[in-house]
């Protein structure tokens, strides 16, 4: 048996690689999408005090800050059992908002708009951010990083930082709104929602517009069929920041529909020693392995699953484009991966629009910032719908409010096994035979590069120990000795 290594994989957060195994006859007979890194946040969390998650869990990495935030913001509010005012919750959910808007931005040009605008086939040299600003012009650049500059300033003065926000609190928020803030709050959703609109054009002209485009997101070779999970609001709505967890089956049907609190009762956590990734399954269901189809206990969660279990977008826009894409993509459930760039860019939209709604709202602007009827419970689940899919956070602590055990369900670990399914099937599709040119590998990139990975806060398996190598030189560099440690 031969292998294909593609290592480093690239434009995602962290580090990981694929394997690709070839048959005596150069056929794919198997390929894995591998994380190599360990971060292990669960662990290092426990013995602390539990209102110091706020502040740890935003530096797991640069890219999902503000969500890992906002679901132990919420677990907080669990553990100690209180409710937020409805102006905190307002303040929360802009704030929330502003960072699904730079967040999917930055992944639609920087990492996904390479393989669409320059070409997947084109060289790695030219195929990364500066080679798109060629392409469509440095004013569509400084327009990106316009939207994502505003937004930011709308992170840091409701929780006091940005990329890493702080400030997180049971019952509440740290800080109100003033009228005057509310005016330029104004002004940055009004220039969001603007630009939501030309982005989504944007990609209509160059990547709906290109055949050959449209034709790569309806093949076989990245369509994957799962369930798929996401939150959802009381009218079974798009949800960002709140509602209850929907599942759907692979044909569309409702499969489940559940209270954060109780995730434990539907999602297994399955481990592999080829991973540092945990792989995600339906715990009714049990596990059945790396299938896809009617029989699998796999699902998805991430954008196009977001509008899949959804029966609508919550603002009338989105709701347009919603209506638009699954027209075009011959209705629901949608099963076609590269989709997730489309649907990615019609929850940014969303996201703007809402933020316009809250702007407007007077109570943005009330005093009545933090419910203060604290009692510790012990035990608290927050749940947010992250720009990568559906996030859980799930705290234990004694008497005295200290950790003694943490949970966290990632987006990325929730996608795990099909990512590793959707790179399976463009190998297969693309990869013929030893000799592989550099544009055919980096389509089975393409396929996990949709899912937008984050992998530093999604590697908590530790199924062996961690390989170590250690040299020792001496003054002048030179290595005297190595001692190993596999």
């Amino acid at each position: 048996m031969q292998k294909i290594t593609i290592n480093p994989i690239t434009r995602l957060e962290g580090h990981g690689k694929i394997e690709v195994f070839l048959n005596d006859e150069g056929q794919v007979e198997d390929a894995f999408w591998q994380v190599v890194e360990l971060r292990g946040f669960e662990r290092f969390c426990l013995g602390r005090p539990a209102e110091e998650m706020t502040r740890i869990v935003p530096n797991i990495c640069g890219v999902c800050p503000s969500a890992h935030h906002m679901a132990a913001t919420k677990a907080l509010d669990a553990l100690y059992g209180v409710e937020p005012t409805p102006t905190a919750k307002l303040i929360r959910q802009l704030e929330y908002n502003a960072f699904y808007v730079e967040d999917h931005y930055i992944h639609f040009f920087f990492l996904a708009a390479p393989d669409f605008v320059v070409g997947p086939d084109a060289d790695p040299s030219e195929r990364n951010i500066l080679g798109v600003l060629g392409k469509v012009g440095m004013e569509i650049g400084s327009k990106v990083i316009e939207v994502r500059k505003r937004n930011r300033e709308i992170i840091k003065l409701i929780f006091s930082k940005a990329p890493h926000p702080e400030g997180g609190l049971p019952g509440g928020v740290p800080r109100g709104i003033t009228e005057e803030e509310r005016k330029w709050i104004k002004a940055t959703t009004d220039y969001s929602v603007e630009f939501a609109q030309f982005a989504l054009q944007l990609f209509k002209d160059l990547v709906l517009g290109n055949k050959a485009y449209l034709d790569m997101i309806l093949s076989d070779a990245y369509s994957l069929k799962t369930y798929y999970m996401a939150l959802v609001d009381e009218n079974n709505k798009v949800a960002f920041y709140d509602g209850k967890v929907r599942v759907i089956d692979p044909n569309g049907n409702e499969y489940a529909l559940f209270d954060p609190k109780d995730y434990i009762e539907h999602i297994g956590e399955w481990v592999e020693p080829w991973t540092y990734i945990k792989l995600s399954y339906l715990r009714k269901l049990g596990w059945k392995g790396l299938v896809e189809g009617n029989e699998t206990s796999l699902y998805r969660v991430a954008p196009l699953a977001r509008l899949n279990v959804a029966d609508g977008m919550a603002t009338p826009l989105a709701q347009k484009e919603y209506e638009q894409m699954f027209s075009t993509l011959g209705g629901k459930p949608a099963h076609h991966t590269l989709a997730m760039h489309w649907a990615r860019l019609i929850c940014a939209l969303q996201a703007a629009e809402h933020n316009q709604i809250i702007a407007n709202d007077p109570l943005l602007t009330s005093k009545d910032t933090r419910n203060m009827n604290l009692k510790l419970k012990k035990v608290g689940v927050g749940c947010v719908e992250a720009p990568r899919g559906t996030l859980f956070h799930h705290y234990e602590t004694d008497d005295r409010g200290i950790l003694t055990k943490v949970n966290l369900i990632v987006a990325t670990q929730n996608n795990a096994a099909p990512i590793c399914l959707s790179v399976k099937k463009a190998a297969q599709e693309f990869i013929k035979g030893t000799e592989v040119r550099e544009g055919l590998l980096n389509r089975v990139e393409m396929a996990f590069r949709a899912y937008d990975p984050c992998l530093s806060c999604a590697t908590h398996a530790l199924p062996g120990r961690i390989p170590l190598s250690i040299n020792i030189r001496d003054k002048e560099g030179k290595v005297l000795k190595t001692i190993s440690r596999l």
